[in-house]
């Protein structure tokens, strides 16, 4: 096996390590949760309360129900393997902007005595990133994603905006929003060809 291959091997490994790791530990802590009469739902983010701010770290890694997370579990992956697809590193980057922008978004905004959970923000910022990726980037293999992005998951755009009782639009809303912004900030745009006259 050549050294290429090995790095690609090597990369493969932690990605899936990466993945499944989160998607482990949000199963995890549903069936504690669950087991707990839904202790840990209350560590969400709460729209403008001191102690809602922590959910920001938090909320991503809890669900509802079962249903709830089994819902984001696919998408999840599949969208931040997306990301990962040029450098493992930029799902970390994108992921902490999302859920940042998500959730300061989500806590200045939503409905008053709520609790916003769920990685769906999180999601919606992989979709962010890698439709305005494209944009930004202009390369072919940029534009590409982004094309296959929007077959698989372009439905998902409708949920930025007000809908379905119990679902976090606001959270999808800015959680779009830093993925975008993550795509302006991770971009790599070819230098610009010097103009003759």
């Amino acid at each position: 096996m050549s050294n290429e291959a090995k790095e690609i091997a090597r990369e493969l490994r932690t990605q899936v390590v990466i993945l499944g790791g989160l998607i482990t530990l949000m199963w995890f802590l549903e069936i504690v949760d669950q087991l707990t009469g839904r202790s840990l739902d209350r560590l969400g983010i709460i729209p403008r309360t001191t102690i809602g701010l922590r959910g920001i770290l938090f909320a991503p890694l809890l669900h509802g129900s079962f249903t709830h997370l089994l819902a984001n579990t696919i998408p999840f992956l599949t969208l931040g393997w997306f990301v990962m697809l040029r450098r493992t590193s930029d799902f970390w980057v994108v992921s902490a902007i999302a859920m940042v922008i998500g959730g300061l978004g989500t806590w200045l905004i939503g409905a008053p005595f709520t609790v916003h959970i769920g990685a769906s923000g999180v999601i919606f910022g992989y979709l962010g990133f890698l439709l305005f990726r494209g944009y930004f980037e202009r390369s072919f293999i940029a534009i590409l994603l982004s094309v296959i992005v929007v077959v698989l998951y372009g439905g998902l755009i409708w949920g930025v905006l007000p809908g379905r009782i119990g679902v976090s639009w606001e959270g999808h809303l800015f959680g779009f929003i830093g993925g975008a912004i993550a795509a302006r900030l991770l971009a790599e745009r070819k230098p610009s060809e010097p103009t003759t006259i």
